[in-house]
């Protein structure tokens, strides 16, 4: 999850939350009184004080002396991007469902997902890889790890192992 944070009138600076080492996420915790995992589920929803608190400890870095209360940015200031990783999971989850139900097409996926592209930190990276996986989906492209389709020559092989998806939602 990178918090995009753009000073009035400057421009804009990326904080990845994944870079914060656990004192520091301790550190963010009690500065917003929350814990670590309500901080990390505040991030995708825009939370300010999630926000803040993580790009306040990452500044300190380079400003070790910065206080909580000296770093104040507008409430219009601070969004939330998903990554290329995060944005390839959440894309790849998504046409996992395909076929899973006749209603689950790709089209459907597709259209369901377009939006997707305006919450990534590059955007168009997140069109090309829709694009990509839409149109490798609708031309019949085969998930390596699915089973083949039985034909009227090769009976149905028949397992009791259910599939799962090693894709979901994204985390930060």
């Amino acid at each position: 999850m990178i918090i995009v944070y753009t000073p009035e009138g400057g421009e804009p600076e990326h904080y990845d939350a994944r870079t914060l080492l656990a004192s520091e996420a301790s550190i963010v915790a009690r500065t917003v009184d929350m814990k670590w995992p309500q901080v990390k589920e505040g991030l995708p929803d825009e939370d300010l004080d999630a926000m803040r608190a993580v790009v306040w400890i990452l500044k300190k870095r380079h400003a070790p002396t910065l206080r909580f209360g000296e770093f104040d940015p507008g409430v219009d200031e601070m969004v939330t991007r998903f990554d290329k990783t995060e944005i390839e999971n959440w894309i790849s989850g998504a046409f996992d469902l395909v076929g899973t139900d006749p209603e689950v097409t790709a089209e459907k996926i597709g259209h369901a997902l377009r939006e997707v592209p305006d919450s990534a930190v590059d955007p168009e990276h997140a069109r090309a890889y829709l694009e990509q996986r839409l149109a490798d989906a609708e031309s019949g492209g085969k998930d390596p790890e699915a089973e083949p389709v039985p034909t009227e020559d090769a009976p149905a092989r028949t397992s009791s192992a259910k599939k799962t998806s090693a894709s979901s939602a994204p985390s930060s």
